[in-house]
């Protein structure tokens, strides 16, 4: 890669310009697959009857039109490919199940999976330039996100997925166009003046406006390519220009975390696959919590008092928050009295079950300096339980169940796709999916698996 006289957007741009497939090594190319399939059933799962976000979408986009080129997943519809990006983008982050970058605070698939399905949709791309693009995007939208330093983003109500992600979305889409030169500058600035993304959603319980951020990521991405591949200018130097992003959003911007080890260390190596319907911050507690209940026979009504320690610079996204899927209260009192975290019950608040609005009281979560030292790349969290007769339990997680150092298997992921897309998806649909997506390589149309997600038709 070319670097001499360059300047950091032409820098980066220049090796999205250059990116192949073949490039990529067989183990980024394999977990890729995992994070498609992955993220395709957290995504599908939205469409379940149980939940009110598709006919809202599907009442919106039939009322807007659009030329019918593209599918939104999990329903008949068709509509422009931009919409479709917003819809999926907004579907895929629903049931806050699909994988996500610890670090980079980063829930890249949601955003940059429909960007790339759609857009390869529309163009009919071959099934190895999608999963290129898809490899693409998500390292961009990670490295964006460490440039910007997203704990800042996060102190100052800002969402790093949808700032971030939106050059994530933006990358996969230009590769995919073939943008090049200072077409493909014009599409990083595009990007940069679109970007947006709050984090009052903590106050929506529709659950609605939380997914609707990454929805805006893949959707602001793709428009940006789709501008700059018609002749549509922006400004070309968005990462050092006299305004730049990082001012603009966090008042930080750490080049060497864009470039570091470029081409070589992909940050989608790093992600973290979900078992849990709820906020990622409350996983390795959940890790804990499980593993005491089910290894030291303890039931719900044995428990006295719950305390969670959680970074002090992270805990208050977690303690006490009015979104149930952000609340550690509600998800730990969800998990001893179930066993599970399902996101109707996270959606469908069941306090009124009188066990668990008690269990939700004797909750609490206290922000810890001591586990400040590895946050934000790792969530490690100290779960302490004491039973009625005052036998104390403590489980000290660092690396949850999906983590790189605790993986899923294959099994793992295909039981978690069939359980989010049960009522979704006609019988024998879910293999034809997990098919498609470990052998797209093969496919010289990308609608060959974008079609196994169109249901109802």
């Amino acid at each position: 890669m070319k670097t001499s006289n360059l300047g950091t957007t032409a820098r980066y741009a220049e090796f999205v310009e250059s990116f192949h497939f073949d490039q990529l090594p067989a183990a980024v190319v394999d977990r890729t697959k995992d994070l498609l399939y992955d993220g395709l059933g957290s995504l599908l799962g939205a469409a379940s009857p149980r939940f009110d976000i598709v006919p809202v979408l599907e009442k919106w986009v039939t009322a807007l039109g659009g030329k019918p080129e593209c599918p939104i997943f999990g329903t008949a519809l068709r509509t422009d490919c931009n919409t479709a990006a917003l819809v999926n983008g907004t579907l895929g982050y629903y049931c806050d199940i699909e994988p996500h970058h610890p670090g980079a605070i980063m829930h890249a698939i949601a955003v940059v999976g429909p960007s790339v399905l759609g857009v390869g949709e529309k163009l009919r791309s071959p099934g190895r330039a999608v999963l290129g693009a898809l490899a693409l995007g998500i390292d961009a939208a990670c490295r964006v996100s460490y440039a910007l330093d997203g704990p800042t983003l996060y102190a100052r109500g800002l969402h790093p997925t949808c700032i971030a992600g939106t050059f994530g979305s933006m990358a996969a889409a230009s590769h995919l166009f073939g943008l090049k030169g200072r077409t493909l500058l014009h599409a990083f600035g595009l990007a940069g003046t679109q970007t947006s993304g709050l984090l009052s959603w903590v106050d929506d319980p529709t659950e609605h406006s939380r997914p609707f951020n990454m929805g805006l990521g893949s959707f602001h991405g793709v428009r940006a390519a789709h501008l700059a591949s018609c002749g549509f200018g922006g400004p070309p130097s968005i990462f050092e220009g006299k305004y730049p992003l990082g001012e603009a959003f966090s008042g930080a911007w750490n080049e060497e975390q864009l470039f570091k080890q470029l081409g070589e260390q992909y940050r989608l190596m790093e992600m973290y696959f979900k078992q849990y319907a709820s906020c990622a911050f409350t996983h390795p507690a959940l890790d804990g919590l499980l593993d005491i209940v089910s290894t030291e026979s303890v039931k719900d009504d044995d428990i006295q008092q719950i305390t969670l320690r959680f970074p002090k610079a992270g805990y208050k996204i977690i303690d006490n928050n009015a979104l149930r899927s952000h609340c550690a209260q509600y998800v730990l009192a969800l998990g001893a009295y179930k066993g599970v975290i399902d996101f109707y019950d996270v959606h469908h608040d069941q306090r009124s079950d009188p066990r668990i609005k008690r269990l939700s009281e004797s909750i609490q979560v206290v922000g810890d300096e001591e586990l400040d030292r590895t946050y934000p790349d790792l969530y490690r969290s100290i779960l302490e339980l004491q039973t009625n007769d005052g036998t104390r339990h403590t489980r000290d997680v660092t690396y949850p169940k999906g983590s790189p150092e605790n993986p899923l298997s294959r099994d793992d992921f295909r039981k978690k796709f069939a359980r989010m897309t049960a009522d979704v998806l006609p019988a024998g649909r879910a293999e034809e999916i997990e098919h498609a997506v470990y052998n797209i390589e093969q496919l010289d149309d990308i609608t060959s698996l974008t079609r196994l997600l169109v249901v109802g038709s």
